[in-house]
């Protein structure tokens, strides 16, 4: 079987101290996954042996049946996985259509080029137009993103995630610091983005992992438990 996300004994060590120890986790396409654990089990870690952000000590990372681990952040991305961030990671000086726009374009065929005029790209600006109201910021179309609450900085985020049309999404701590309003509100968003793609999340809050995840593994000092 060929899962949309399998690590095989992936282990990770900064000098004598090993962090990741010998993880396997495969992650079937379409399902919902959470990683739970408590501090300093390895969870962020993992993620970014994942995609790309580091580059693993020993063993595999499978996405979609092909092998990327030691890739880069960006050629991980353009195979078909996309991740969020413990801290918010958009560009807070464009507008809202402006951030969805730039999460777009490569998606769409468009390289690096100082010969098109972004308003003249029909296709992504139809593209980000659908977005804004996926995430529920149409009505914040045109507000810088630094001007946005944190909830709508967090939604931005997502929606700059699922924007180059990623199959496999990773989302690390997405409703740390809202309310229980917010949170409850960004569990239906995250649902809804994300039907038809495969979800591995990393939560503390227990309420969302039960509102998001089909399964739970649990990472204690760097191995599924």
């Amino acid at each position: 079987m060929t899962y949309a996300l399998e690590l095989k004994d992936l282990r990770k060590s900064f000098g004598k101290t090993e962090i990741i120890r010998g993880v396997n986790l495969a992650v079937a396409a379409g399902e919902r996954v959470a990683i739970i654990g408590p501090n300093g089990a390895g969870k962020s870690t993992l993620f970014n042996l994942i995609s790309g952000r580091m580059a693993p000590s020993s063993g595999e990372v499978h996405l979609k049946g092909q092998r990327i681990d030691g890739l880069k952040p960006y050629e991980v991305n353009r195979l078909g996985l996309s991740r969020s961030f413990q801290i918010t990671n958009i560009f807070p000086k464009l507008s809202v259509f402006e951030n969805l726009r730039c999460g777009v374009l490569w998606s769409l065929g468009y390289r690096y080029t100082f010969l098109r005029f972004l308003s003249n790209l029909d296709d992504a600006n139809e593209r980000a137009e659908e977005l804004l109201v996926q995430v529920g910021l149409a009505k914040k179309r045109n507000v810088l993103a630094v001007n946005l609450t944190y909830a709508e900085q967090r939604a931005l985020e997502i929606g700059i995630t699922i924007a180059g049309g990623a199959e496999v999404i990773l989302l690390d701590e997405p409703t740390a610091g809202m309310s229980k309003t917010e949170t409850a509100h960004f569990i239906s968003l995250i649902r809804q983005v994300t039907v038809g793609r495969t979800l591995l999340t990393v939560e503390h809050d227990m309420g969302v992992v039960f509102g998001l995840a089909d399964k739970i593994a649990v990472v204690v000092y760097g191995e599924v438990i």
